[in-house]
């Protein structure tokens, strides 16, 4: 499998591309990744070094890797938080031009705007480009439960609203959904779930909640899901692989006391996961 991964960057920790593709790697993906920005660190730091990188510069070396004559090689287009409208209109223009060479490529866009903590912080006009432009062309999307309802203008909360808000999504043009941090009143005591809506039914995984916020395991996450489900076409099982490999690396993270995901030290997790978790099909 092949994916060409448009995402940021970071020269010290783990988000974006910098917590996407040693994942891939591990499990036997080889990823062409195009970087969106170049910063010393995640912002979550509230002060950081580098630019943000123009999107005319982005295209220009998606366009280098397209001379290549690597376009009819992707299998998936992945791409995660957009600092700019510029940058979507890229990634747009890329997904339409692989799928011209590739017609059985897909797109998996994690539509990055916020959590229910700290609400929306990315600009006015992402949320906007992401439901009007960006989502409609996307295969597979991996959304939060709070940024699925910013998408469909819902409230999703129990597995019925959270399916209905899903049906809302996929209706728009993505097949599937997943949906991460899904916290139900009725669940049990410090769990969390993931979801994921197919065509085939819908399946949710139950975890227990860490006491830990860790920039980059949603980037982690929806590369992992991204590349299993294309490779198996099984939603059930790589939404249990997926949660397997992100529970263990949020306990080894916790385990080490560090602010950074421990992405390299958690390796043996990405490829050979514990399935310690099942996914139950809830339609």
């Amino acid at each position: 499998m092949k994916i060409l991964s448009i995402q940021s960057a970071v020269a010290f920790g783990h988000v974006g591309n910098s917590a996407a593709v040693f994942p891939l790697q591990r499990i036997g993906v080889e990823v062409v990744p195009v970087y969106t920005v170049n910063f010393s660190n995640h912002t979550g730091y509230g002060a950081w070094r580098g630019p943000m990188i123009d999107p005319s510069d982005v295209s220009e070396v998606i366009a280098g890797v397209e001379d290549r004559g690597v376009f009819p090689q992707i299998d998936v287009i992945l791409s995660g938080y957009q600092g700019g409208e510029g940058i979507g209109d890229v990634i747009i223009d890329t997904v339409a031009r692989v799928k011209a060479a590739n017609p059985h490529a897909i797109y998996a866009c994690d539509p990055v705007m916020g959590n229910a903590k700290s609400g929306c912080f990315v600009a006015p006009a992402i949320p906007i480009l992401l439901r009007e432009r960006v989502v409609p062309v996307a295969d597979i999307i991996t959304p939060n439960q709070f940024e699925l309802g910013f998408l469909t203008e819902t409230e999703p909360d129990t597995i019925e609203s959270t399916l209905a808000s899903a049906d809302l999504a996929r209706a728009m043009g993505p097949s599937t959904v997943l949906v991460t941090s899904v916290e139900r009143p009725d669940r049990e005591t410090d769990t969390i779930e993931m979801m994921v809506v197919t065509d085939a039914g819908a399946w949710i995984v139950q975890t227990p909640k860490l006491p830990i916020k860790a920039n980059g395991s949603g980037d982690v996450t929806a590369a992992l899901f991204t590349a299993h489900f294309v490779r198996t076409g099984d939603a059930a099982d790589a939404l249990a692989r997926t949660a397997s490999s992100v529970f263990d690396l949020l306990t080894k993270t916790l385990e080490s006391g560090e602010r950074e995901l421990q992405l390299v030290e958690s390796q043996e997790f990405y490829a050979n996961p514990q399935m310690q978790f099942t996914a139950r099909q809830v339609r």
